[in-house]
C-alpha cells in the first residue's frame, strides 16, 4: 500500500537522478503540513499515553485522524471517547481542528463534541494557545489530560455540567456512569 512516507522517500530518490527532470513539479509537491506530519506522526505514535490510541483510515491523509481516549482513571474511567482529528492546510502556524464523537457529559465539551482546550485556539490571552512550536503529540497529551489534570468546573465550555457538578457531585456522578453506559462503551 502506498501511504505518504513512501511518497516522500520515493520523490527524494527522484531529486537527484535525471528523471527528476521529465517529472512535473505538481506531481512531486508534497506541502509543508504533509512533511511536518509525516515526522510529527512517528513521535507521536512512539510517546502515546497508555490511555489513548490513533487510528489513520486512510494511510495516505495523515491529515484527518481519530483518536480514542480511554481514561484509567477519574469520573470518565471505563468510558471510550472517540475524537476526530483534522489537520488544516496551514498547520502549523493554525491549530488542528479536534471534536469528540462520543457523547459526554463534560463541563469541557460540549454534548455535541466542541472542546474547551487553550491549546486549540488560534489566539489566546493566557498564552497557553496554539503556537508553531507545537505538535501533534502535545494536542493527544492534552485531550487526553481532559479525563484528569485539565479536567476544569471554573472555566466550563458546557455550564450545565459544570453547575451540576458544583450542586451535587454524586447525581453529577451518576449523569456520567450513565452517559458511558450509554453512548462510551
Amino acid at each position: 500500500m502506498l501511504t505518504l512516507a513512501s511518497k516522500l522517500k520515493c520523490d527524494n530518490g527522484l531529486k537527484g537522478s535525471r528523471t527528476a527532470a521529465t517529472v512535473s513539479d505538481s506531481t512531486r509537491r508534497i506541502s509543508v503540513r504533509d512533511k511536518l506530519l509525516v515526522k510529527e506522526v512517528a513521535e507521536l505514535e512512539a510517546n502515546l499515553p497508555c490511555t489513548c490510541k490513533v487510528h489513520f483510515p486512510d494511510p495516505n491523509k495523515l491529515h484527518c485522524f481519530q483518536l480514542t481516549v480511554t481514561p484509567d482513571k477519574g469520573y470518565y474511567q471505563g468510558g471510550k471517547f472517540q475524537f476526530e482529528t483534522e489537520v488544516p492546510d496551514a498547520y502549523n502556524m493554525v491549530p488542528p481542528k479536534v471534536k469528540c464523537l462520543t457523547k459526554i457529559w463534560h463541563p469541557n465539551i460540549t454534548e455535541t463534541g466542541e472542546i474547551c482546550l487553550s491549546l486549540l485556539r488560534e489566539h489566546s490571552i493566557d498564552g497557553t494557545g496554539w503556537a508553531p512550536t507545537r505538535t501533534l503529540k502535545d494536542v493527544v497529551w492534552r485531550v487526553n489530560s481532559l479525563f484528569t489534570d485539565l479536567l476544569n468546573f471554573y472555566d466550563p465550555l458546557n455550564i450545565d455540567a459544570a453547575e451540576h457538578h458544583l450542586w451535587d457531585k454524586e447525581d453529577f456522578r451518576n449523569k456520567v456512569d450513565d452517559y458511558i453506559k450509554r453512548y462510551a462503551r
